[in-house]
């Protein structure tokens, strides 16, 4: 976005700043300036002179010697030019004086400095100047001559300064406007920041409704069958057109932005896009069949011919503007070559309508054509902007003689977009800040750029062309911006961050880093993004819940498509991505999220649940696995005895080494060998074991609390017992008989030895148990420990247990 300082000050009279105090001052208020050029840099001295004079050179036919009325004196001036006339009025550039120019077709840093001098032995004192040497084209001055002096118009006031006639005396800002500020996609919305920023008076243009007493709708008729693609289209009519040049003051105003003055009709129409950021499209009313305009889709393989005669194929998402037979223009983008405006041209139809942003982002693409008026349609105008244009266009048709507007205006307005009410509330915003400023001053920044107050509600109401203020920081961020990002003061943000303190869940999961490394484990991270193929690479089975998963909108392909429900997708890829790049030993771990929709289709926000995940293959089994689960749980203050089911039905673990992890009748996760089927779909080619704990399980069970408790100062007595037992007994049922049965005097107890073979009968196994018992009071006596045994061993027989002899 361009604008000239001199357009801003046209609607902030009161403006008196240099370029750099502009560009740093809306900086500053989030008006970001990204550079701007002084348009008048490389030029001096260089006034309106008037041609009294010509004569002959006495030695070159191709030379004239001009006399010069500059004001204050008559100057001689050597020229070559052909256009040169007596009385004719030309900027001159006296001695001393500098122009624009270029050597070898690059422009000269700091212009061409101007001497007198002598041209084939005459005298010249200054010289007179082209569009070109004052820094411009004939494609911005069309009234300049292709090969010649620039002739000013007869009431030029000879001795003035050249510069500001021609409206040079300017500077020229580029913006970097974000897509969230529409509004200042235009000269009055800068306008407006300006004035905020500098605490000037807003004058913006002033519209009113213009029109004979005819009745518009009796010269057109406008449907929009597709009204969410265009929500808002407005019309209005002009006959009697008259086609002619622009007014001075309009040329030099889109010159200064880089629109190249071509008539009044189409200088208007650009100019209100330029002023009101409200593209806008003339079309010739004989042209529009039936009278009629009708905005819909167009239809599949429709070939269409833009007004730069080009032909272009269109599908059916691309918005169309019909007459009552064919399409006359590409919606938002480009008007067709069968509407446009002729000099023979007798009545207008003006549009200036709202289109969908993003369907115009998408069919400019597709027609492969972007234009100044889909780049501002792309960013999502507002549509009660769309009036205000099309009666400033038709007000400057008027003022301009350009031709008679008919009376009133084909509005089609479906639902009516309506103001924003953001609740106020200036203490927390100055919590926000960390700024101390009064409700008054606040809301002073706010009528400054057109928000009002409803005192009674406590609402900010947020005019439409704001699309980016809905919730109280962006009330704050309009204080903070306006008050000075360089006034407020540094303070340290509050809340519980500044103690330094990790929250109980990160402080669980830092423990289970820290148990994870210590037992040798590496951190990974794999994706949260998967392929539907996953689960059949787990052989889950077809009705499995974990089927059950979020499917992404945009995925970047199959293999990324659906969010996770398992994590060990992730683990079993590293971990034979490590086998295959023949690394010995591995062990890996991961704590992320696995993502469980509440009901497909999906109406609300998956639950995420944190899983640490555990994977190693090489050296250890499942109970190293077993192992660190155990240290895990000891080290977050789970100290009651954790039980394993091994009928844990994951088909994607062996069926015989696999368990369910239970804690206080809680299954909190679960380990095992991996499948070998599983391990050969992966390419592991050796026994690999995992575990996965459901985090949010944990994060409830676990406790940091520790409770201190003296080095005891009684003996211990120790028993062992060696026991024949059936196979199908688990060592976890012999333990929780001996932590039952045990008493109040147990302390601890120990698998030390566990033995099948020939010794043993067939069915049964050899398991032995080292068991400390101790008082904290008193030295224990042999009845004492014999009561507890007695106790354990006949509990132990019960389940078909034996001594071995």
């Amino acid at each position: 976005m361009n604008t000239s300082l001199s357009w801003i000050k046209a609607y902030v009279p009161d403006l008196d700043v240099t370029a750099q105090e502009y560009t740093d001052a809306m900086t500053l208020s989030g008006t970001k300036v990204e550079g701007f050029e002084v348009l008048d840099a490389d030029l001096e001295k260089i006034v309106i002179g008037q041609i009294d004079k010509i004569e002959k050179h006495p030695d070159a036919d191709k030379l004239v010697v001009c006399q010069v009325n500059v004001g204050t004196e008559t100057v001689q001036i050597v020229t070559g030019a052909k256009n040169v006339f007596e009385g004719a009025k030309v900027p001159v550039v006296l001695d001393g004086g500098r122009v624009a120019g270029s050597h070898d077709g690059k422009v000269v840093e700091g212009g061409i400095k101007i001497k007198k001098g002598k041209l084939r032995g005459v005298e010249s004192f200054g010289m007179m100047c082209s569009i070109e040497e004052l820094g411009s084209t004939t494609d911005m001055y069309p009234e300049a001559p292709e090969n010649g002096i620039y002739i000013f118009e007869e009431d030029a006031v000879v001795g003035s300064s050249a510069i500001e006639a021609l409206g040079r005396n300017d500077v020229v800002f580029e913006y970097e406007v974000t897509s969230n500020r529409v509004d200042c996609f235009s000269v009055v919305g800068i306008a407006r920041e300006a004035a905020a920023t500098f605490r000037k008076e807003f004058c913006p243009p002033v519209v009113a409704e213009t029109g004979n007493d005819e009745d518009v709708n009796d010269y057109i008729k406008v449907t929009v069958e597709n009204t969410e693609l265009c929500p808002r289209y407005c019309a209005r009519v002009v006959k009697n057109v008259k086609i002619g040049p622009s007014p001075r003051w309009m040329q030099r105003r889109l010159a200064s932005v880089g629109i190249r003055p071509i008539n009044n009709l189409v200088d208007i129409t650009n100019y209100v896009m330029e002023e009101y950021g409200q593209p806008m499209h003339a079309y010739d009313l004989s042209t529009i069949a039936g009278n009629e305009i009708v905005v819909k889709t167009a239809k599949a393989g429709e070939k269409f011919v833009t007004l730069d005669g080009q032909e272009r194929e269109m599908d059916e998402s691309v918005l169309m503007i019909c007459d009552g037979e064919k399409s006359v223009g590409i919606a938002g983008i480009m008007g067709g070559e069968n509407s446009m405006i002729t000099d023979d041209v007798q009545n207008v139809l003006f549009e200036a309508a709202c289109f969908d942003g993003t369907n115009i982002r998408k069919s400019s693409k597709k027609v492969g054509l972007r234009t100044d008026a889909s780049g501002k349609f792309e960013k999502g105008l507002d549509p009660n902007n769309a009036k205000a244009a099309i009666d400033r266009a038709c007000q400057l048709i008027e003022e301009l003689g350009a031709g008679e507007v008919v009376g009133g205006t084909v509005d089609v307005y479906g639902k009516e977009k309506e103001p924003v009410r953001v609740p106020f509330d200036a203490e927390k915003i100055n919590v926000m800040l960390g700024t101390d400023i009064s409700e008054e001053e606040m809301l002073g920044y706010f009528e400054k750029i057109g928000l009002e107050y409803d005192a009674e509600a406590k609402e900010v109401i947020t005019p439409t062309f704001r699309h980016d203020l809905f919730r109280l920081a962006d009330l704050a961020e309009e204080v903070a911006r306006f008050y000075g990002y360089d006034n407020i003061p540094t303070t340290l943000p509050r809340g519980e961050a500044t103690t330094g303190k990790l929250s109980f869940k990160l402080r669980v999961e830092e423990v289970a880093r820290n148990i994870a490394e210590f037992c040798g484990f590496s951190q990974g991270m794999t994706y949260s993004f998967e392929s539907p193929k996953v689960f059949d690479k787990l052989l889950l089975p077809a009705d499995s819940k974990l089927r059950e998963a979020v499917e992404i909108m945009n995925p970047l392909g199959e293999d990324y498509s659906i969010m996770r429900t398992i994590s060990l997708n992730g683990m079993l890829t590293s971990l034979a991505t490590n086998y295959n790049r023949r690394n010995k030993d591995v062990r890996l771990y991961e704590l992320g999220n696995i993502y469980l929709p509440k009901q497909l289709p999906v109406t609300e926000l998956p639950e995420e649940r944190m899983q640490f995940t555990l994977g190693m293959y090489g050296e250890g089994d499942f109970f190293s696995m077993k192992g660190v689960v155990e240290e895990f749980f000891e080290k977050i203050g789970m100290h009651e005895k954790e039980t394993y089911d091994p009928n844990a039905g994951k088909t994607f673990l062996h069926p015989g080494r696999q368990a369910n992890i239970i804690y206080g009748g809680k299954v909190v996760g679960y380990l095992g060998e991996v499948h070998p089927e599983v391990a050969d779909i992966y390419g592991i080619g050796t026994r690999a074991y995992v575990a996965v704990i459901d985090m949010p399980e944990v994060v409830e069970l676990a406790t940091f609390d520790r409770k201190y408790e003296g080095i005891a100062k009684y003996p211990a007595v120790t028993r062992d017992i060696s026991m024949v037992v059936p196979k199908e007994i688990l060592v976890g049922q012999i333990e929780e008989v001996i932590a039952k049965e045990g008493g109040a005097y147990l302390e601890s107890y120990k698998l030390f030895d566990l033995y099948e073979g020939a010794q043993i009968k067939a069915g049964f196994k050899s398991v032995a148990y080292s068991i400390v018992f101790r008082a904290k009071d008193k030295t224990l006596e042999e009845a004492d420990v014999t009561s507890a045994m007695t106790k354990i061993l006949k509990a132990l027989e019960e389940m078909g247990i034996e001594l071995r002899q």
